[in-house]
């Protein structure tokens, strides 16, 4: 007797699909599973089996023998089950065998029988729809989510149980809620910051304005307490929304990196703010078998904040040279590449010394000469040769009272103009594949757009070494976005 039942491997955000075949045999009472599984995956035989029981039907007391396929393509995560169960029971003949066609089965299943959350329902639920199914099946916690895929009919189930009434066409039981130990509490950034709470700082909140019009990459320097981060942290307020194909995008990396889409596809751009103690793999992406997306990836689209900056291993931040210009990340394991996005914008900042005293009117700083120089080599000359604009934040004096009873522009004014000259952008490189100055190539800026005036101090700087030949095409990207 046998059966089958659909899923989705998920390899980076790429989406393929496994057959799920179950097949009772004659032999001694055993389950073999089969089809390059990880440890996750190879426990679900226990798994499903406890959940078949406790729901009151009965595990084949026979040879069983389970295969995913492709087998050559490996396969990671516990969202199998909800599709492996339902292989073997309509093996079993407890549910109707045609009722699994065109339908993919995605969810975790407890000892109990209740389907719990799983990550990358998303682009899953992308890949199905893509390859020609019209119903999914996924925890009933996650049916939002899945519901933002077009053309698809969306079934949410919360135990085993609601499962197999659904496929027999039978009353559909109550299933007990699932409660999911360790979710992150609400973030308190994702209340609105305004540019407006930020005091003085007139050059640097024009320096986030024309890096936000023009998603270039920017560097922050200044002593402790001038509100490096405080700026940083406004800059997602002045950019404007995604637009669709971006949003499915970003929200299918935040699915597969766990994070919840209850409320629907996020359609702001992102803030990544990891700390200085971070790994190469958090940053970056990594994993054993099948590397997941890191803190660039869920910056897609949006903001990577690296605080204290110099305090990142240096490994970390040589990591991000790729991905800064070529906008991806390629994890290779050696059984399968991961691909995923990494289109940010990087926002770096640092103090000038370990004790951030440097270089400070009015202040004493009490390292010594070469502490003072190695810790400002601790940002590699390629990764500052990305940078595009970079600002000296100085302490307030004596105008600091004035200036925090003045009322200053608040992000949504901030934003109208970060708005209108993107708008003024895309018209300009209409038909190129760019949105942005920050994207354009070099060759396109000094042979399709006019060379702005005043070239003299940029080839006076290249002629002394000080700027290289990435660094003029970066004056004239940031060049247009002033303009």
């Amino acid at each position: 007797m046998q059966a089958c039942a659909w899923s989705v491997a998920l390899v980076g955000l790429e989406g393929r699909i496994v057959e799920v075949e179950a097949d009772i045999g004659a032999g001694l009472p055993r389950t073999v599973l089969v089809g390059l599984a990880d440890t996750a995956l190879s426990e679900a035989r226990d798994r499903c089996k406890a959940a078949v029981g406790n729901t009151g039907h009965t595990w084949p007391a026979s040879l069983l023998t389970i295969n995913l396929s492709p087998a050559t393509l490996p396969k990671t995560g516990s969202h199998y089950d909800l599709a492996i169960v339902a292989a073997v029971l309509a093996a079993a003949e407890v549910i109707p065998r045609h009722e699994l066609a065109g339908t993919v089965l995605l969810g975790e299943l407890g000892l109990d029988g209740r389907v719990r959350p799983v990550r990358g329902i998303l682009p899953a639920v992308l890949a199905a729809a893509q390859a020609g199914f019209t119903r999914v099946v996924v925890p009933v916690r996650q049916a939002g989510e899945a519901a933002l895929v077009d053309g698809v009919d969306v079934l949410g189930v919360g135990s085993l149980a609601q499962l197999v009434a659904l496929l027999r066409g039978e009353p559909v039981p109550e299933a007990e809620p699932v409660e999911v130990l360790g979710e992150a509490p609400a973030d308190p950034r994702a209340r609105p910051l305004d540019l407006a709470d930020v005091v003085g700082q007139v050059e640097a909140k024009w320096a986030v304005e024309v890096a936000a019009a023009g998603r270039h990459h920017l560097m922050f320097s200044g002593p402790p307490g001038v509100g490096k981060t405080m700026v940083a942290e406004r800059i997602p307020g002045l950019l404007p929304d995604l637009t669709l194909p971006e949003a499915l995008e970003v929200s299918a990396v935040h699915s597969l990196a766990g994070f919840n889409l209850a409320d629907g596809l996020i359609t702001r751009p992102p803030y990544s703010d990891p700390h200085h103690s971070a790994s190469v793999a958090s940053i970056v992406g990594g994993g054993t078998r099948m590397a997941k997306p890191g803190a660039i990836s869920c910056a897609h689209r949006g903001i990577l904040f690296l605080d204290e900056a110099p305090e990142f291993p240096t490994r970390v931040i040589d990591a991000l040279r790729t991905p800064l210009e070529s906008g991806t990340v390629t994890l290779g394991r050696s059984e399968v590449q991961a691909r995923y996005p990494a289109r940010f914008q990087l926002v770096m900042a640092s103090n000038p010394c370990p004790c951030g005293q440097a270089a400070t009117p009015g202040a004493h700083c009490s390292c010594p000469p070469q502490a003072v120089r190695r810790y400002a080599e601790r940002i590699s000359g390629p990764i500052k040769d990305r940078i595009d604009i970079s600002c000296l934040f100085l302490p307030l004096r004596r105008a600091y009272l004035a200036a925090a009873l003045q009322r200053t522009e608040s992000s949504a004014v901030v934003g109208e103009r970060v708005r209108q000259a993107r708008e003024r952008q895309e018209r300009r490189l209409r038909g190129t594949g760019w949105q942005t100055n920050g994207e354009v190539s070099g060759p396109f800026l000094r042979r399709q757009l006019p060379l702005p005036e005043g070239l003299q101090v940029v080839e006076n700087a290249v002629s002394r070494g000080r700027l290289s030949p990435r660094g003029v095409d970066k004056v004239l990207r940031v060049a247009w976005a002033v303009k």
